[in-house]
């Protein structure tokens, strides 16, 4: 008999890391997670894992043979900054891969006729607010406002979430039979900011790289001006909100499709929370042009009321405790080692 089972692609991203460990807190003993890298040793004994590219068709034809899959967290993707030095690669794992694994639930909810869960982490990279009048007069855009992406990332995401709809709704529609649609859901994160996880050079990094270069007694030239504001979000929080959401009684759901956000800071008041517990560190602003254009695009805020009513999204780390409780105690010890 082929086993219950909860799909987790991307499991070695920070993101799906940090999702096995909360799931197996909470019991799950029957997770399977994909991967072009192995998983840390941390995680060992809590997933079956197989280490393989979502682009791969043949390791999915072995899942279905051997699992049921009942949820998919979709966390793998190639994000903002290292989608625009290579896009043709961003869309193929961001779109192609999407594709795949939504046609994969698909014809699993068909065969069983009960709709599979697919858990789809998108981004505040698809808005575009053109300009920064426009980012001013509308801080909190709701999820159907201002979708004018200006990255690979945030097209590919927007397409991910177009795609998430059709097989929620539409999918077989002049079919003869009418077919078990698959029950997709979706988070806008806004941008999220680990304690456990070296930035990478991210677009919205530069919060998360003060902080580890004052925890190192190092300077830090910020890449976007003082005034640069986006929306933010702790990891736990993150984490939190996605399996939240997969609890969620449908009949419960007014969309598919919903903002998420915690706290905005624009990079000055994230300056003055890292010197306020590194007095020392200077921080000097150098913009560069192409990445301040990106961040340029992203709202200040997102409107996250349609969570908060239908699914009692609240986060837990506002940017006080995110700062005090969470990173910069553990920034502090990961490099007081």
């Amino acid at each position: 008999m082929r086993r219950k089972s909860i799909l987790i692609t991307g499991a070695a991203g920070e993101v799906g890391q940090a999702l096995i460990q909360q799931l197996a807190a909470q019991g799950a003993d029957n997770l399977l997670t994909v991967d072009v890298r192995p998983l840390p040793a941390a995680l060992n004994g809590k997933a079956t894992h197989y280490q393989a590219d979502i682009l791969d068709k043949t390791i999915f034809d072995r899942l279905v043979i051997d699992y049921d899959i009942t949820t998919i967290y979709h966390m793998a993707a190639i994000l903002s900054t290292s989608g625009e030095f290579n896009p043709m690669a961003a869309h193929s794992v961001n779109v192609e891969g999407t594709m795949r694994l939504l046609n994969l639930a698909a014809e699993q909810s068909d065969w069983k006729r009960e709709p599979v869960k697919f858990i789809f982490p998108s981004s505040v990279a698809v808005f575009g607010m053109q300009n920064l009048d426009n980012k001013a007069k509308h801080p909190r855009p709701q999820e159907w406002e201002w979708n004018y992406p200006i990255t690979m990332y945030g097209c590919n995401k927007l397409y991910g979430e177009t795609l998430g709809v059709y097989f929620a709704k539409h999918y077989k529609q002049l079919a003869e039979t009418e077919p078990t649609m698959v029950d997709f859901r979706c988070v806008r994160y806004p941008g999220l900011i680990s304690a456990f996880t070296v930035p990478s050079g991210g677009t919205s990094d530069y919060g998360p790289e003060m902080l580890h270069a004052a925890a190192q007694g190092q300077a830090y030239e910020c890449f976007v001006r003082p005034d640069s504001a986006i929306p933010f979000m702790a990891m736990p929080d993150a984490i939190t909100a996605v399996i939240q959401l997969a609890a969620a009684p449908r009949e419960k759901l007014t969309r598919q499709i919903y903002n998420i956000t915690a706290f905005s800071l624009s990079a000055e008041e994230i300056a003055a929370r890292v010197q306020a517990h590194f007095p020392a560190t200077q921080i000097s602003y150098e913009p560069h042009l192409k990445r301040q254009r990106i961040v340029d695009s992203w709202p200040i805020d997102m409107n996250d009321d349609a969570a908060r009513r239908d699914w009692g999204w609240k986060p837990a780390y506002d940017a006080e405790r995110s700062f005090d409780e969470y990173l910069v105690p553990n920034i502090r010890a990961r490099y007081a080692k």
